[in-house]
């Protein structure tokens, strides 16, 4: 499994704790964020990570922002994009699921009610179910444009 990982100035300390796990977990990454807490535009951060993605060879991306919503928003503009922001386990392991979601957003001024890696985890554990829900990822993808 390999995954890209961008931040901004506002999710330093969780995109580190992000990258701690994934080396545990044995997930090769490519890191492109920042490790500086001077301000850095998270519309750069999600454009940097989605053009690394589509070169290819990534399972899917982790962005960090504040919120994690401007990050996540800014990826999702990007054709192909799904990126999800959820606040819990049950949230991450339904993205991936149902909306095939290929990035997953954090803020690091939040406060999760669980850790950031057992959210991550529930993500990279579960996979996509097809069927019904490929058709509405279709609809969906649809949507782009209108």
């Amino acid at each position: 499994m390999k995954v890209v990982v961008a931040n901004d100035h506002g999710a330093v300390k969780e995109a580190q704790r992000v990258l701690e796990h994934l080396k545990k977990r044995n997930i090769e990454f490519t890191y492109i964020g920042t490790d500086k807490e001077e301000s850095i535009d998270y519309p750069l951060q999600a454009e940097k990570a989605v053009v690394e993605f589509r070169k290819g060879g990534y399972d899917f991306g982790i962005l960090l922002c504040g919120t994690g919503i401007g990050i996540s928003i800014s990826a999702n503009k990007m054709e192909g994009i799904r990126c999800a922001l959820p606040q819990d386990k049950y949230a991450a392991e339904m993205t991936k699921k149902h909306n095939a979601s290929n990035f997953i957003a954090f803020g690091g001024r939040v406060e999760y009610k669980e850790s950031i890696e057992e959210i991550l985890d529930a993500y990279i554990d579960a996979e996509f179910e097809g069927g019904r829900h490929q058709r509405r990822i279709d609809m969906m993808m649809a949507l782009s444009g209108k």
